[in-house]
């Protein structure tokens, strides 16, 4: 197969397309025929070696946790998919080595759904890894009906599926902090827009009146943003971060996308009865992954970045 592999750290510039062995599947697990797979902060971050410490590392390295294809073959023990199947998934697995860049991925069933329908395969290789981490943190601080959530760094790639599932879990009003030019994209999906810097507090309270505090506040971003979260939330406790592990300190929670089936069946529902809608901005091809990554580092990515395989 093809595939997008590493023999090092380092910056783009280690990305390379290779032919590699396809890979074998266990007896529980899933062949999938990949035709998207999106492009996440943490791929950086894996490509750098900065996760290296709390995960086993192999080379040549494949990245990518996020993918939509077709079920190629199945293994005796799979009981949910069979050949020719549309799904989409999170396979983050305990190794780092066999990504989702790739021709074919061997899946695991705890990190897969039946893709709906009505998305395209790059919109659902685009919603697995964000769309886990939206509503897993969002549950995780108890989001429900009536709240008012904060989102920093709304219109992005979980910033944007914070918001949208915010207000399918019965938030009453979400604020959602970005720079001017993607005001409107955040009005679009329901948010208030606000923008961020150095007056995010009183922009807040101005917009909002009253105590000017919310309920929840979603960090997407961490460092100043983060900081300034206990003085617009009227409990600490409240406070979740999917960047910065600084939110204990300040007495939040911390949260990390986990492959769970049963919240992907509930992202796949909500996105196929056009309730969530995932924002891909640009689409790669395979060949072209160090150019996608480029791009998001530049920090200034609405929603999702795709490749197409």
């Amino acid at each position: 197969m093809k595939a997008i592999a590493q023999n090092q750290f380092g910056d783009a510039d280690v990305l390379v397309l290779r032919e590699l062995p396809d890979p074998p599947i266990a007896l529980d697990q899933v062949l999938v025929e990949v035709r998207a797979a999106g492009v996440n902060p943490v791929d950086r971050l894996v490509r750098m070696g900065y996760v290296a410490g709390s995960m086993p590392h192999h080379f040549p390295l494949i990245p990518g946790w996020d993918m939509a294809g077709v079920v190629r073959a199945v293994g005796p023990a799979v009981d949910g998919f069979a050949v020719g199947d549309e799904v989409f998934g999170y396979q983050r697995k305990d190794h780092v080595q066999h990504g989702t860049y790739a021709e074919l991925v061997a899946a695991t069933e705890r990190g897969l759904a039946h893709k709906p329908a009505s998305l395209s395969f790059e919109e659902a290789g685009g919603l697995a890894l964000t769309g886990l981490t939206a509503l897993q943190a969002l549950r995780k601080v108890g989001v429900s009906e009536g709240d008012t959530v904060l989102v920093h760094a709304a219109a992005g790639g979980v910033g944007h599926l914070a918001v949208q599932v915010a207000r399918i879990l019965g938030a009453s009003r979400v604020i959602g902090t970005a720079s001017p030019r993607n005001h409107a994209f955040l009005r679009s999906l329901g948010a208030d827009p606000v923008a961020y810097g150095d007056a995010l507090v009183d922009n807040v309270a101005e917009l909002l009146g009253g105590d000017g505090l919310v309920d929840v506040a979603f960090d997407c971003i961490g460092g100043a943003a983060l900081n300034d979260s206990p003085a617009l939330v009227r409990d600490p406790a409240r406070i979740v971060s999917i960047v910065d592990t600084n939110v204990l300190e300040l007495g939040g929670r911390y949260a990390y996308a986990k492959p769970v089936a049963a919240d992907l069946d509930w992202l796949a529902g909500q996105a196929g009865s056009g309730a969530l809608k995932v924002e891909v901005q640009q689409t790669f091809p395979l060949a072209l992954a160090a150019e996608a990554h480029r791009l998001l580092e530049g920090k200034h990515v609405r929603g999702k970045v795709v490749l197409t395989v």
